[in-house]
């Protein structure tokens, strides 16, 4: 395809495509498992002194608003056919005619911090609630998030401009791959705007031509931005996320049993080994591993069930969970704690395969080259999904001093009636209803842990920081 890289790309979000994989590979899951079951989700501002003013809202309203204009093309079609072959075709025949109906399924709302004036500049916060069939709403946590970080970039800190940023990125690519590190760009949520997340994405690719020219240790392994990655003709990089665990949790309503019931239909899905790293902290990565370490148990329709002899299908598997996946991805808490927790429970389940560890929480070059050599000291393959710090990084014009991204979330907060939360291995990142998060931490023997790196207030710095390269 032809991009003209001249201007910018249109703003706002124009593509369904212009998401993380692993919202189409859960929508792929939950069409298949859960196409009836009625959701709702939750907006969280962890930044809240980051405020919109009532003209960056109506931006915002403008841009949800056109999210119902989109749809599938054909060339978007034949990338997901060509790249992205576990999707399966009953699954792309519905893509294909699926639509967004925010007016339907979505309410967002201003409330000012002062007196109601409707002035244009008056400053408040947003809420926005999101509702409807799961299988429908699904796709739109990646747009919202992106958009509402476009707005405030937009109208509230302005003092910026793109100057440098394909640069920035390549200069940071050079340095992760002289490292070694395996890189991928996580940043769509809480980029400042697409044409900067391409720009960054542009730089990425140079260095990582040149590194292979070089001969440098490191490897960029792609884009989670499923557009960007047809952009470039690259597959597109991504799995699971804690939404899936969630759903499935609150469906059922059995928190000690529903991580299995979650790994039992991704395998039910997309096949052993398919999409295969698995996120553990949902519930507490201790409790995610009881679960992990269970033989597979089919479901009737899991494709390419390996057959016993006489050509007889097995209903459940001599592998467990953590034998056919790939690894598992580390998202909250002590990251030198959890390579050694792996470490530890791999041994005591005798699986000597070298399993990969995917790091993705709030990474920059000095944690990915720390991470790494932890990792490889206890016989692990890391990779690194790196975000914010290469999607919105800039600094102000006028001072010199960092602009801070917003640290903003969307998450299930319930689904077919029943709350619906995500303990994780970091208390800042608690979501979902109090009293149930309380109650499922009782009933699973949930431990808190202190770390020094979870303040979630300050993840990319502070206004007074410095830049740093």
């Amino acid at each position: 395809m032809d991009f003209d890289w001249s201007t910018p790309f249109p703003e706002g979000v124009i593509s369904f495509l212009d998401t993380d994989l692993y919202k189409l590979t859960m929508q792929c899951a939950v069409f298949k498992y859960y196409p009836h079951v009625p959701v709702t989700y939750a907006f969280t501002n962890r930044t809240p002194e980051k405020k919109l003013s009532r003209k960056a809202f109506s931006w915002l309203c403008e841009q949800i608003s056109k999210l119902g204009n989109i749809s599938l093309s054909d060339d978007e079609l034949h990338y997901l056919q060509t790249h992205c072959k576990y999707l399966t075709p009953s699954y792309l025949d519905f893509l294909k005619e699926f639509r967004l109906k925010p007016r339907e399924q979505l309410n967002p709302t201003f409330h000012p911090v002062g007196a109601d004036t409707g002035a244009e500049d008056e400053l408040g916060d947003i809420h926005i609630e999101i509702s409807g069939k799961w299988v429908d709403t699904i796709l739109y946590e990646i747009p919202l998030l992106a958009l509402t970080s476009e707005a405030y970039f937009k109208f509230m800190d302005t003092d910026w401009n793109y100057d440098g940023q394909e640069e920035k990125a390549y200069g940071k690519g050079i340095r992760l791959l002289e490292a070694g590190c395996v890189v991928s760009e996580f940043g769509t949520r809480r980029r400042r705007d697409y044409h900067t997340q391409a720009l960054v994405f542009r730089g990425l690719v140079k260095a990582s031509k040149d590194a292979l020219k070089q001969g440098l240790p490191g490897k960029l392994s792609g884009t989670s931005n499923v557009h960007l990655a047809m952009r470039f003709n690259l597959p597109p990089v991504g799995t699971v996320a804690h939404e899936w665990f969630m759903g499935i949790a609150a469906i059922i309503n059995d928190y000690q049993n529903a991580t299995e019931e979650a790994l039992r239909r991704w395998v039910g899905c997309f096949g052993e080994g398919v999409l295969g790293i698995a996120l553990t902290d949902t519930f507490g990565t201790p409790e995610f591993l009881k679960a992990f370490s269970k033989p597979i148990k089919y479901l009737p329709d899991t494709p390419n069930v390996p057959l016993l002899d006489g050509s007889a299908e097995p209903t459940t598997s001599s592998k467990t969970y953590a034998d056919v996946y790939a690894g598992v991805r580390q998202d909250s808490g002590d990251p030198a704690n959890f390579v050694k927790l792996m470490r530890d429970f791999y041994e005591s389940q005798g699986i000597k395969d070298k399993k990969t560890i995917v790091f993705s929480d709030s990474l920059d070059i000095d944690k990915c080259i720390e991470y790494k050599r932890i990792s490889e000291e206890h016989g692990f393959q890391p990779t690194f999904g790196v975000g914010t710090f290469l999607t919105n990084d800039f600094t102000q014009l006028s001072t010199g001093k960092k602009s801070v991204p917003l640290n903003i979330v969307i998450k299930l907060s319930s689904a077919a009636g029943n709350p619906a939360i995500k303990i994780s291995d970091n208390i800042g990142k608690n979501t979902g209803d109090s009293s149930k998060v309380a109650e499922v931490k009782k009933l699973l023997g949930y431990v808190e842990k202190e770390w020094a790196g979870g303040d979630e207030t300050s993840r990319w710095g502070k206004a007074e920081d410095a830049t740093r390269p």
